[in-house]
């Protein structure tokens, strides 16, 4: 059972760790940028853009190296760079010479190596635990991440309001350095790589490699691009969301406040009921209902502006939040089921890289759009474009009996 399962648990620890020390760091710095440095809003969305390039341009060789390092030993490198890199700040504070350019360098410098640990811990799982554990095992770290997410606003929130933003950083590298300590406690065995030394050839082929298994398996192929089309059109979605429910359907802030608890405890759901329902109806199968179900409920916010705003964004985070969260689970599980061990990591990188470069894209594009036609055009678009990405899953392909089994 994984609740005893020492390794795995460790794994368990380090997502909700990391969450809380990712949610503290982004919370500072972009209250660092606004209330400090007097950055205005294309400086604020350059900082959160900054956090996502890297993931976007480098996930795929992040992927050649999960597969060739020594996996232990790069993970806890990654994470004890971050204590690094985000320790800087307050130190740059105290010092008298925190600027823009610094909070841009440690913005991509904290994407760069999380994007990369991603990359090398979704390679790990399948080194961890079985096969057939694999979708507990998902959802059980979706489960932890999401405690993490919870947790680390309110507790990033307290820490900027007693100390100031700069300060609460150090709680930020302090969970990073928890992470570190429970990465180090993992096997020795993930030490070994997974692709042997004597069978590695140059880093283009190895990419080649790993890009060549998406293409050929059809349900990955199909993953990616169902994964970004529907990121480009919830990232449109996102971007309008807060300034559409104050300023057009004139939501007060409680109301908005419960609208995004409800998609925190829609993410709980999701993570207790998605290991029963893909059992239930087979893997793949509850990726392909769940895709196109999350995208349904995109259309639940411009359709606020008709009637009823507030019950109809709690039941679009509701819907989206149980959906969505089965669907990621499902979806980064049948990616390692399918996956040769000696490619996990290449496999990964490249479904990532798909998946983060449409999201700020999808942002940047909405936000332009709206300013020409207006946020109820956008959003529904929006909602299009990610039921449109969704609903190739439903496409006849050959290679679908190998993958419900």
């Amino acid at each position: 059972m994984l609740r005893r399962h020492r390794p795995f648990l460790l794994l368990c620890g380090e997502q909700a760790a990391s969450s809380v020390g990712r949610q503290i760091t982004a919370l500072a710095l972009a209250l660092l940028a606004v209330t400090r440095l007097d950055a205005g809003p294309f400086g604020a969305s350059a900082l959160l853009a900054l956090t996502y390039l890297p993931g976007a341009v480098l996930s795929p060789l992040a992927g050649v190296l999960a597969d060739r390092a020594r996996l232990r030993s790069l993970a806890v490198t990654l994470t004890s760079l971050q204590v690094v890199v985000v320790g800087s700040v307050p130190l740059a504070a105290e010092l008298g010479s925190l600027g823009l350019p610094h909070l841009y360098t440690v913005a991509a410098l904290s994407g760069t190596l999380t994007w990369t640990l991603s990359v090398a811990l979704q390679a790990a799982l399948p080194r961890v635990v079985r096969p057939d554990q694999l979708l507990a095992g998902n959802s059980a770290l979706t489960g932890a991440r999401t405690m993490g997410q919870i947790g680390g606003p309110a507790l990033g929130g307290v820490l900027v309001g007693f100390a100031g933003p700069a300060p609460a950083l150090l709680a930020g590298s302090a969970a990073y350095a928890v992470e570190a300590a429970l990465l180090f406690a993992l096997p020795a065995s993930l030490n070994r790589p997974a692709e042997p030394t004597a069978s590695r050839g140059p880093r283009l082929a190895a990419l080649r490699e790993g890009l060549a298994v998406v293409r050929a398996e059809p349900v990955l192929r199909r993953q990616v691009v169902a994964g970004a089309g529907f990121n480009l059109g919830g990232g449109a979605a996102d971007a309008l969301f807060v300034v559409y429910a104050t300023r057009e359907l004139l939501l007060p802030p409680w109301q908005l406040g419960i609208v995004y608890a409800s998609f925190s405890v829609a993410t709980v759901a999701g993570v207790l009921v998605a290991g029963r329902f893909a059992t239930s109806v087979e893997l793949y199968r509850a990726t392909r209902i769940c895709a196109v179900v999350a995208a349904l409920a995109i259309f639940l916010v411009p359709a606020a502006s008709l009637a009823l705003a507030f019950p109809a964004l709690i039941a679009y985070q509701l819907l989206f939040g149980v959906t969505a969260t089965v669907w990621a689970i499902s979806m980064t599980t049948t990616q390692q089921l399918i996956a040769p061990p000696h490619l996990q990591g290449r496999v990964a990188g490249f479904a990532q890289a798909a998946l983060l470069t449409t999201v700020p894209v999808g942002a940047l594009s909405g936000g332009a759009l709206a300013a020409w036609l207006g946020n109820v055009p956008v959003l529904t678009g929006a909602a299009t474009t990610a039921l449109l990405a969704a609903s190739c899953f439903w496409l006849p392909h050959r290679g679908e009996n190998k993958l419900t089994r």
